[in-house]
């Protein structure tokens, strides 16, 4: 992901006053597979952030093989809000991905509707947790590919599916998180998720 940049706001977007429904999403997935830059990314409002600068005493613990060039991290986790229509709000939650914080997981997915893991197939281990701690809470969720400039092989969505075992209901989509409509896009198809799944269950009572 070298060559685009995130689309930040530039000013602060208020809440409309028609918004009535507000929707907690969670946005997780191993380290540095991107999900501040999609919290960021989509955001209408300046997002709250806990990135601090990534130090000798993370040698060895954070693993960073196949990243160069990153030096953040997220140690608690990221927030953002997006407006789907005059009544619908989005609040967005990034996870951090390390595995010394994945204790934090269980508290935000609590009040959780839905979940984006975000997958990065240059690390593609790295989405087992998220993708097994969702089941366990029984979140749905859908998975985003993050496509990076450096990725040398591009797998097709069929083979990340399978590589990750996922069944075929579970919504899978290509995107790039630095880019504003591609995130859209993600959160419109994890909308569109769990509005399908409420609608069935609703046949069935």
């Amino acid at each position: 992901m070298d060559s685009a940049t995130s689309e930040l706001p530039t000013h602060r977007t208020p809440l409309r006053d028609t918004a009535e429904t507000g929707l907690k999403i969670v946005v997780v997935g191993g380290f540095g597979v991107g999900k501040t830059t999609l919290v960021r990314s989509v955001s209408e409002i300046r997002p709250l952030n806990t990135e601090e600068v990534m130090t000798q005493a993370g040698v060895g613990v954070d693993e960073t093989d196949g990243l160069p060039a990153k030096t953040t991290t997220t140690v608690a986790f990221d927030f953002g809000r997006i407006s789907l229509n005059d009544r619908m709000v989005l609040y967005l939650f990034g996870a951090p991905g390390q595995e010394r914080f994945w204790f934090l997981w269980d508290r935000l997915f609590s009040g959780t509707l839905g979940a984006v893991v975000l997958v990065d197939t240059r690390r593609m281990d790295d989405s087992w947790y998220a993708i097994d701690r969702l089941e366990h809470h029984g979140t749905p969720f859908v998975v985003a590919v993050n496509r990076f400039d450096d990725d040398g092989v591009r797998y097709s969505l069929d083979e990340i599916r399978q590589a990750l075992a996922l069944p075929a209901h579970v919504p899978m989509v290509d995107c790039d998180a630095r880019v504003r409509a591609s995130g859209k896009d993600v959160l419109i198809t994890l909308v569109n998720h769990l509005h399908d799944l409420a609608t069935a269950k609703e046949a069935t009572l």
